[in-house]
């Protein structure tokens, strides 16, 4: 270490050794800043820097040593050879940009160590090379254990610089850094001076092609004023990346904040993503700052986004898996680090793509089964008209138009709740798209309503054989099914055959539907032209049943019900008439039926059984009234309710109340119509199992029930007297009235025989126009305890004056039938 200080302090010029450490200093500090440039940049740019960095550097070190080779001394001449002085620099600007290129390469301890390792080598061959250049009248001879403790400190400061700079970048690794790197340049340079030792000797003269002194201390001053332009290059560009860097990370962060995907882009080049969209695509944002628009969304959607149109599109993302994502682009230019960039926000569409992707299936298709909805239905009907008349009359074949009506199905709805109406709906559609073929196209066209689209049949028989399966496929199901399902009927329509345009083919279509539930349901019709007018009259009919009531058109008739044995007056049936203004007297077997399958059976059975016991309230003789009642209004929840009401209002005894209920009514839902009896039965009402014999006759429902009473259905007592087989029946039947201690009520008594039949067999009340004929209320005047209008009499309203003889061992009840001819 002494003989190296006598070095500095004895032979240099301190002055000149101060300015070559200053020049060192400002080289290496630019050198270690240029260096964290090289390592961070892209390999677009990586090669300026480094070419930057390692000319800055080299010029420096070749400096130094040239600053510091002026400061020395020896007292005898000496000049510098040009050639290896050139080589000198050229060496430090290669081996500088050698160490910082495999120092930078890669991260790791190891290529850090070994690029600094060959910039210290790089030091080391200027500064020998170097001396090689220097000319002087004498020996120059070398230590070499100065000269292996130079080349030592060089190379290991300048590995230790460069690992501090690049493992944890910082301004104090910088600082640091960079007087490590002094430290080998300038201890590699005085350690190496210590090492010459130098004897003048005359017989060596200095070459007349070398470069003075002073010629080299102005090519080191140039080269000073290079590393100081470079220096200074280095400190402006350092802060105004330093600046961007600031303002991109800020940018980046308020980038980061919003949940949709954001791309700043230089052209269509990427420099920053946020973390949306790297989280959208899979794709790190590190990779995607090194991609360009066409590589995320195509070449076509990236060339159009980048020429700045401002206008939303929609795109597809190819993700990390190369998948493709919907996203809509939405452009705007910014100013981005001093210069225009444009920001590209990416929003994620596949919620809102589903949402359309519903709404288009809402408006098309039913959400309950999944069928075409009327719309679709419209316009697929619409198409295959349009398609078939376009091939001509004959060569498309036939399209048919079925539309398919559930039979009862309100009655479900209604007993067993809109949940298991559901059920059958959806099995209905299943049941009916299992035997259409590719090309014929099932709708729910609302409600229970289907519809089937044919085109191209062979012939009018075929749309026949579709609805057939269908029909089969249900009933196939009912078996199944432990509950059943209701039927359907089936209208068809044919085009061309039956109407040439749409509307019409569905009007048609549903005509024959009618006729189908008309004769019989569970079947299908064809249309036929006779049907219009038909279909037309119902469709009033049933319109003008709902306004009935309010109208005032439909009024109520009594028949009497008598004890056979003794010609007691017991009481009435109410029976319902419609006086139509236009029909006249519209039979009850004519508009009950559309009344049912209309649903105004309730509102009408509901002012039948108010009329019926507002007028019964009035009578003086304790006389009971006899309601028929539907199945609907039995399995209405509240009927019960509106039973109680009635005679609330009414002001009847319930005693005097007889409803009077069909079998067909109590199975459809027996638990409910069991339930509701019993209600009824509660409030001291009295209920009539009616038309027992027809139907669903079962003894269970005898004993399941609370009747108070049976009525034969009037068709067994027609020829009760002349067929043995009916006799037996009746006589059955009375046997079981017997049996279970309620009494029986025989309807259709119309002639004396029949009369007499039942006397004989013990029945106990009769009912039919022998006994009386049913008539309005004021011509009972005298049996009610009222007193009848002028001109009406007793016989007229009974039809039949009874008298009777009276003989043990078997009453025979004798009728005159006084009134009976003028009754009718």
């Amino acid at each position: 270490m002494l003989t190296v200080y006598n070095c500095i302090v004895n032979e240099h010029d301190l002055r000149l050794v101060a300015l070559a450490a200053l020049i060192c200093g400002i080289s290496c500090f630019s050198a270690v800043n240029l260096l964290r440039h090289v390592d961070r940049s892209t390999s677009r740019n990586r090669h300026a820097w480094l070419l930057i960095a390692a000319t800055s550097t080299g010029f420096g070190i070749w400096a130094t040593h040239f600053i510091a080779m002026i400061a020395f001394t020896p007292g005898i001449p000496n000049a510098y050879n040009a050639e290896l002085s050139v080589a000198s620099l050229a060496m430090s600007v290669i081996l500088t940009a050698a160490g910082m290129w495999i120092a930078t390469i890669r991260g790791g301890i190891d290529h850090y160590l070994v690029g600094g390792a060959v910039l210290g080598i790089g030091i080391a061959a200027m500064h020998y090379t170097g001396m090689a250049a220097f000319e002087v009248e004498g020996r120059i001879v070398w230590n070499q254990l100065l000269v292996a403790a130079s080349l030592a400190s060089g190379i290991i400061l300048a590995a230790l610089s460069l690992l501090v700079v690049l493992r944890r970048p910082s301004t104090l690794a910088t600082a640091a850094g960079a007087v490590l790197l002094t430290l080998a340049i300038c201890t590699l340079h005085f350690i190496a001076m210590a090492a010459v030792s130098i004897y003048p000797d005359s017989s060596i003269e200095v070459s007349k092609f070398t470069i003075a002194p002073m010629s080299q201390a102005f090519a080191a001053a140039a080269a000073s004023l290079v590393i100081l332009v470079l220096s200074a290059t280095a400190l402006w560009i350092d802060l105004r990346f330093r600046r961007h860097r600031i303002e991109a990370e800020r940018m980046h962060g308020l980038a980061n904040a919003a949940v949709e995907g954001l791309i700043v882009c230089d052209g269509n080049r990427i420099v920053s993503a946020n973390d949306s969209i790297a989280a959208l695509s899979g794709i790190a944002a590190g990779t995607l700052n090194t991609m360009t628009l066409g590589n995320l969304f195509g070449e076509r959607i990236g060339s159009g986004v980048a020429a700045g149109n401002g206008q939303a599109q929609e795109a597809d993302l190819r993700s990390q898996d190369d998948s493709r994502i919907p996203v809509e682009l939405i452009a705007r230019s910014i100013d981005y680090c001093g210069k225009p960039h444009l920001v590209v926000a990416v929003r994620d569409i596949r919620e809102r793509r589903k949402a359309e992707q519903e709404i288009m299936r809402l408006a098309h298709y039913d959400p309950l089964t999944g069928l075409a909805n009327r719309r679709s239905f419209t316009g697929h009907l619409e198409a295959e008209i349009a398609a078939s008349a376009e091939a001509g009359a004959g060569k498309g074949g036939q399209l048919a138009l079925m539309l398919l009506d559930l039979d009862r199905f309100k009655e479900v709805n209604d007993l067993f709740g809109h949940a298991a109406g559901d059920a059958v709906l959806q099995k209905v559609a299943h049941c009916a798209s299992s035997v259409l073929r590719h090309g014929q196209m099932l709708a729910r066209l609302g409600g229970d309503e289907f519809a089937i689209i044919a085109p191209n049949l062979p012939d009018p028989q075929a749309a026949g054989r579709i609805a057939e399966a269908v029909l089969s496929a249900l009933r196939q199901e009912n078996r199944l099914s432990p509950g059943g399902m209701v039927s359907a009927s089936i209208g068809i329509a044919l085009y061309p055959l039956d109407a040439d345009e749409q509307a019409a083919l569905v009007s048609h279509a549903d005509t024959a539907l009618y006729r189908a539930k008309a004769e019989g349901k569970d079947t299908f019709r064809y249309f036929e032209a006779s049907m219009g007018a038909e279909a037309r009259d119902r469709r009033i009919m049933e319109q003008d049943l709902r306004q009935a009531v309010a109208r005032g058109e439909l009024r109520l008739v009594y028949q009497p019900q008598k004890e056979i044995s003794s010609g007691r007056m017991i009481g009435f049936e109410a029976l319902l008439r419609w006086q139509h203004p236009e029909r006249g007297e519209v039979p009850p077997s004519v508009f009950i039926p559309v009344a049912e399958d209309s649903g105004s059976i309730a509102q009408i059975g509901e002012w039948v059984l108010a009329t019926a016991c507002k007028e019964a309230a009035t009578w003086k003789n304790p006389l009971t009234i006899a309601v028929n009642v539907s199945a609907v209004q039995l399995h209405n929840p509240d009927f019960s309710r509106k039973v109680h009401e009635v005679l609330l209002r009414s002001g009847l005894a319930p005693g005097r109340l007889e409803l009077e209920i069909t079998e067909t009514a109590l199975v459809k839902d027996m638990p409910r119509a069991l339930a509701t009896l019993r209600q009824i039965k509660a409030l001291g009402v009295r209920v009539a199992m009616d038309d027992f014999g027809t139907g669903y006759s079962s003894l269970s429902n005898l004993r399941a029930f609370p009747f108070d009473k049976i009525k034969i259905d009037g068709s067994f007592i027609k020829s009760v007297d002349r067929n043995d087989q009916v006799a037996t029946i009746v006589r059955a039947v009375l046997g079981l009235g017997r049996g279970l201690g309620l009494p029986v009520l025989a309807e259709g008594v119309e002639t004396l025989d029949e009369l007499r039949f039942l006397d004989a067999e013990d029945c106990d009340i009769g009912q039919g126009y022998f006994l009386g004929r049913p008539g309005p209320i004021e011509a009972f005047g005298e049996l009610t305890g009222a007193p009848s209008p002028d001109g009406v009499t007793e016989d007229d309203a009974i039809g039949a004056t009874a008298k009777v003889d009276n003989v043990r061992g078997g009453s025979i009840l004798m009728l005159q039938p006084a009134a009976a001819a003028r009754s009718g």
